[in-house]
């Protein structure tokens, strides 16, 4: 696999925080633990096991942030992308009610690490789910009577004649206002997190891509120019973990989502657009999503594509998704568009374990990224801890291979995603 040498040409990249020179590993060394990976999991559970003494080097193949990380929209959404009702529905009670007590926990992490931390990352309070019909709507309902059930009662339904005061849009009925959701500058939240981890004692190496796993007790991380003996490894590669670890390989579906990013707007236009200054996504199969950055301008990402696209296919396909949202930017000029991979799974929910005694893996967020990521680093430190029994419930749930192996899961997205666009199209 080919390596960049530098982030994606991001908002997000164009207006990150300096960080430290972090050398590629060279020779042997030793560590407790060993993380592939240098995204918000690889990071969380880094500064998780640091925080809790353990010596750890942290290997990340282009530079910390490069992959999902520091490219999605930079919103802070609960849950998963199956709701504790599926959970319920597909494993049981035991299972919807141990996952439904850790679903609203990433959001508090990412939190505490801000506040502990002081990490500058342009974060704000509360995101709204937008309803497009009335079944959406119903189903807004219904969510918020779920995750009250599971103890999340700052939540707040919005009726058609109270969605100005959130959002100058006719396209949406009403909505479900989550104000334990929020918005962050994504990839400066992970450098402010990879600082803190060093401030620990951690190590991290860029530019290091693995290229062997040797399993063991103790494993062996091998890159080209360097190893990492320790007693655990975790592996947090996710969407970029690429054939390193087959059997991981063939449960997860590598696909993209594109996103735009307007030219600095006139700070009283902005404040129109969002006037609470939450985050959206809308409640579609194949969703909309959109923000106003610190400095005024408009985020909006959507659509779900296998591979990358250059910026004037990303452009041609998420303008006209913005402007039927606010026909009022016809003439904002876009300044910047990138693409990302994200991990889908069969089931939707995401998937922790192990292989072997020692070597742990989370992936497949399905587009729940920010937050799950963030409580999947915690639950790997207290297992690696010897404290599993809440990462014991996510490894229980079946971990599925795709249909077909490689050859047939691009075409299955591609069918997936044409299925789902219809849907969204006829309201069904």
């Amino acid at each position: 696999m080919h390596y960049p040498s530098e982030h994606a040409p991001s908002y997000y990249a164009a207006t990150r925080h300096p960080s430290p020179p972090r050398p590629p590993v060279k020779g042997a060394h030793v560590a407790d633990v060993c993380v592939v990976g240098g995204g918000f999991t690889g990071l969380s559970v880094a500064l998780s096991l640091a925080e809790r003494g353990f010596s750890v080097i942290l290997l990340e193949a282009v530079m910390v942030g490069w992959g999902a990380s520091g490219r999605n929209g930079g919103q802070i959404v609960n849950s998963y992308s199956r709701d504790m009702d599926v959970i319920e529905a597909r494993h049981g009670r035991t299972a919807a009610e141990a996952l439904g007590g850790m679903a609203f926990e990433g959001s508090r992490i990412i939190r505490e690490r801000i506040q502990q931390y002081g990490i500058d990352c342009d974060f704000k309070e509360g995101n709204v789910f937008a309803a497009l019909t009335g079944k959406q709507l119903a189903e807004l309902e219904h969510k918020k009577a779920l995750w009250e059930r599971f103890g999340h009662t700052a939540l707040e339904m919005v009726d058609a004649a109270g969605m100005p005061r959130i959002v100058d849009s006719k396209r949406y009925v009403g909505a479900l206002l989550d104000h334990w959701g929020g918005h962050i500058h994504p990839l400066n939240l992970a450098l402010g997190e990879a600082a803190a981890f060093e401030s620990r004692g951690g190590r991290i190496h860029e530019h290091s891509p693995v290229v062997r796993v040797e399993q063991g007790d103790p494993a062996v991380v091998h890159t080209a120019e360097g190893s990492v003996k320790a007693r655990f490894v975790v592996m947090a590669g996710n969407a970029y973990l690429g054939s390193l670890i087959p059997a991981l390989a063939e449960k997860t579906l590598p696909c993209g989502t594109q996103v735009i990013t307007t030219e600095r707007l006139d700070p009283a236009l902005a404040r129109s657009l969002l006037p609470t200054d939450h985050c959206i996504e809308d409640c579609n199969y194949l969703l909309d999503y959109y923000r106003l950055t610190a400095d005024h301008r408009l985020l909006y990402g959507g659509g779900t594509v296998y591979g990358a696209r250059d910026p004037g296919q990303i452009e041609a396909l998420i303008r006209p998704k913005m402007l039927k949202t606010f026909p009022q930017l016809a003439h904002a000029r876009i300044e910047f568009a990138w693409t990302g991979n994200f991990s889908l799974t069969l089931t939707r929910l995401p998937q922790a374990g192990r292989i072997g005694a020692n070597l742990y893996y989370s992936q497949g967020c399905s587009g729940h990224g920010v937050t799950y990521t963030h409580l999947a680093g915690r639950l790997m430190a207290e297992a690696i801890d010897n404290q599993a029994g809440r990462f014991d419930a996510f490894a229980a749930l079946p971990h599925y291979d795709f249909p077909g192996g490689r050859t047939f899961r691009v075409p299955m997205l591609t069918m997936g995603a044409w299925w789902y666009g219809m849907r969204d199209r006829l309201g069904i």
